[in-house]
């Protein structure tokens, strides 16, 4: 009876924790909602586009955790791009946060990346600009302001390492033809109050 008892309770716990492990790739595989970003340069953005270079944009939540493999991926990209582009990432923060909410470890490592430019973005105002809704979105403008690249450059939410997003970037950086120009998004909603799961970042 007793053994009945030990092996119903291990098979329960079995199941719960497949269970766990299902959902919790499920969460990591979907995609957050996509931008609907403007073909040109958009006229009103507070950010002016260097002359004669290319410019990528991405939008961060400064406490998403999916996020800092989205900056690695950014680090990488930068390091290859040999001063081809310059880039701004747009950090959310909610409408009268105090200054300095958003400079958490993400702000620094942006920060710490050659070439890199992070900016504030009060109540998302810049990133709506861009269409921007998800955590991770980045863009790619040419030196003529025209959109090369829509999406996200992570093959999930929180992993690094080699993806359609990040070659495809590079490539167009590099000044080569290539395919997709948009892959999906992983990340937290960028407007989110407190994402799913606080990283402590």
């Amino acid at each position: 009876m007793i053994r009945i008892d030990l092996w119903t309770a291990v098979s329960l716990w079995l199941s719960i924790v497949c269970l766990g492990m299902a959902g919790l790739q499920r969460y990591e595989t979907k995609p957050g909602t996509a931008a609907a970003a403007p073909v040109r340069w958009a006229a009103d953005s507070r950010i002016a586009p260097p002359a004669g270079r290319m410019i990528l944009l991405m939008a961060l939540h400064p406490r998403c955790p999916c996020s800092r493999a989205s900056i690695g991926e950014l680090d990488g990209l930068m390091a290859r791009a040999r001063g081809r582009v310059s880039a701004f990432v747009l950090f959310y923060a909610p409408a009268g946060a105090a200054q300095g909410w958003e400079k958490t470890g993400l702000w620094r490592s942006a920060a710490a990346i050659p070439g890199v430019t992070p900016l504030r973005d009060d109540d998302a105002v810049e990133s709506r600009r861009w269409g921007a809704l998800t955590s991770g979105q980045t863009l790619l403008y040419d030196a003529q302001g025209r959109l090369l690249f829509s999406g996200g450059i992570t093959s999930s939410r929180g992993h690094s390492g080699r993806n359609q997003g990040t070659e495809a970037v590079h490539a167009l950086i590099m000044g080569e033809k290539t395919s997709p120009r948009g892959t999906p998004v992983y990340g937290c909603a960028l407007t989110a109050a407190r994402p799913k799961v606080d990283g402590g970042i």
